[in-house]
């Protein structure tokens, strides 16, 4: 009899041993793809303004200058953000940051269908 109800506890175990790194997982730190009301986090709008340029580039919506140019935008962009960052980002900073993201993200949009460089 003791043997019947030494193997189920040991099966409980185990899968409950397996679900506690799951469980364990801190759910009030967000993620970083994570919208924060309506704002992303800087790092995030880096990586899809920079993968928008590539694309571009990559299916002809972009020529090269163009894309150089607005890299170089984004750069700049990415040094200023260094910038801010060393004291800490105010709420002043984000906002700038954001309008500037914004800005550039608009370009990259209107440059990428303007249809000047079209693969004919």
């Amino acid at each position: 009899m003791m043997k019947k109800m030494l193997v189920p506890a040991l099966v409980l175990a185990s899968v409950s041993a397996a679900a506690l790194p799951a469980a364990a997982q801190n759910y009030n730190r967000p993620s970083q793809n994570q919208n924060y009301g309506g704002w992303q986090s800087i790092n995030v709008r880096q990586a899809n303004l920079d993968r928008r340029i590539d694309q571009g580039v990559r299916n002809g919506q972009l020529s090269r200058r163009e894309a150089t140019r607005l890299r170089g935008e984004f750069s700049g962009l990415v040094r200023l953000e260094a910038r801010y960052r060393r004291g800490g980002l105010t709420q002043w900073e984000r906002t700038d940051l954001d309008r500037r993201f914004d800005r550039l993200s608009a370009q990259i949009r209107d440059e990428r269908r303007d249809r000047d460089n079209r693969r004919r």
